[in-house]
C-alpha cells in the first residue's frame, strides 16, 4: 500500500511539497527569504556576536606572505658553495663598510 503524503521538508527545493505551496516568499535559487521584521530581529540579535576584528599586524604579515609567496624562486646554491669555497680556503674577504652600511639600514 503506498501513499501519496509527501513528508519530505520543503527545505528540498525540488520536492513536491515546495512546488505546491507556492505562497511564499522566494528568493534567490527558489529558497524562501526572511520578512524585514524577521531580517531585523537576526540582525539586532546577531550584532553584538558577529564582529571580527583583524588586528593590523595579521593584515600586514598577510600581505607581506602574498607577495612572497608570489615572488619568483631565487636559487643561491651556487653564491654559497663559492662562498663556502673561500671561507675553505682562508680567501673570503669581508666588505666592512657594506656591512657597516647593511647594519645602519637595518636600525633605520
Amino acid at each position: 500500500m503506498s501513499s501519496n503524503i509527501d513528508t519530505r521538508s520543503p527545505f528540498f527545493p525540488k520536492s513536491r511539497s515546495s512546488q505546491v505551496d507556492q505562497s511564499r516568499t522566494t528568493g534567490v535559487g527558489g529558497t524562501e527569504r526572511n520578512t524585514p521584521d524577521r531580517s531585523g530581529e537576526i540582525s539586532s540579535r546577531t550584532s553584538g556576536d558577529a564582529k571580527v576584528s583583524i588586528p593590523e599586524g595579521v593584515r600586514d604579515f598577510s600581505r607581506i606572505k602574498k607577495v612572497a609567496d608570489s615572488a619568483p624562486e631565487v636559487d643561491n646554491s651556487e653564491k654559497i658553495a663559492r662562498l663556502k669555497a673561500q671561507i675553505q680556503a682562508g680567501t673570503y674577504e669581508v666588505d666592512y663598510d657594506g656591512l657597516a652600511d647593511k647594519m645602519l639600514q637595518s636600525e633605520f
